[in-house]
């Protein structure tokens, strides 16, 4: 019974989204190590962060998503825990809570050497994920949601992680962040294509909702070969750290994952892209992060 309720939880918290806390935590650690200012505590406690706010996210999705009708019998991605009674609602939503608490904890000791930008920063971002889908407006039912991703998994997390080690930022390292910021909403652009139409009748309009398929088909392609291109920006830009270029090889490596997205755009066959997804953008951030370290 106990490793039943174990696997429920890890279902829960959604181990395939991770990398999207991750990746942007490890580029930021990147480039604060490779320009000398890096700072290991900061950077551990920006990765426990970070992931305490991807998961309290994930399990508040869960919860609200159920509450407002979005997870139905009809769902074709992966068993959500609410929906399926695998964990009662009060858990789920208890769960939360603790998570987001434990976020704020966590993020004091950041907030001692960053000041009150990154307690704004991270107010916003828990209540970006409740609000996400809580309350009567959710932000992901307004199609929000790809801006928000790009924004706090993006130039936030990387400008971030890199400032509260350094106390210092410039313009390259908010750039760099755009990489794995459109490499997350480009996971979230499969995710919402696989439940675009249990999403029409549910009334949650995500940008695939609002645009149709066509459109969420070319955000994809913009974001995956977009972030490939941020690094040439950069180097073209600073004219050091000449193997971030590696980088752009993942266009090569995503061409598999692009195909599967543009000819089997719906249905089941997208919960493998969607981890796909995921595995390039944590490719990416280890390939950008040894390029900078070199």
């Amino acid at each position: 019974m106990l490793n039943q309720s174990l696997k429920n939880w890890l279902l829960a918290i959604r181990p395939k989204t991770l990398p999207a806390a991750v990746a942007p935590v490890l580029m930021g650690t990147a480039m604060a190590l490779g320009d000398g200012i890096g700072h290991i505590p900061a950077a551990l406690v920006c990765l426990l962060t970070a992931l305490l706010l991807q998961i309290g996210t994930n399990l508040a999705n869960d919860y609200y998503d159920f509450q407002k009708g979005a997870d139905t019998q009809e769902r074709v991605g992966p068993t959500r825990v609410t929906q399926a009674g695998l964990i009662p609602p009060d858990q789920v939503k208890a769960a939360f809570i603790g998570i987001f608490a434990l976020a704020v904890l966590a993020s004091i000791y950041l907030v001692t050497r960053g000041g009150w930008p990154i307690a704004v920063l991270g107010v916003a971002a828990i209540l970006s994920g409740i609000f996400y889908t809580a309350g009567r407006y959710p932000l992901g039912y307004m199609g929000l949601g790809d801006l928000l991703v790009f924004f706090f998994f993006g130039p936030v997390a990387v400008a971030g992680t890199y400032y509260v080690q350094s106390l210092e930022l410039n313009s390259a390292i908010v750039f760099a962040g755009f990489a794995p910021g459109l490499m997350s909403v480009a996971v979230l652009t499969v995710n919402n294509l696989r439940d675009i139409d249990s999403d029409r009748k549910s009334g949650k309009n995500t940008l695939a909702v609002r645009f149709g398929r066509g459109f969420a088909l070319s955000e994809y392609l913009f974001c995956v070969l977009g972030a490939c291109v941020v690094p040439v920006f950069i180097y073209m830009f600073i004219q050091d750290h000449l193997p971030i270029l590696a980088c752009s090889l993942i266009s090569l490596a995503a061409v598999p994952t692009i195909k599967t997205v543009l000819t089997r755009s719906e249905g089941v066959a997208l919960n493998t892209t969607l981890a796909s997804t995921a595995r390039l953008l944590l490719a990416y951030s280890i390939l950008f992060s040894a390029g900078w370290v070199l």
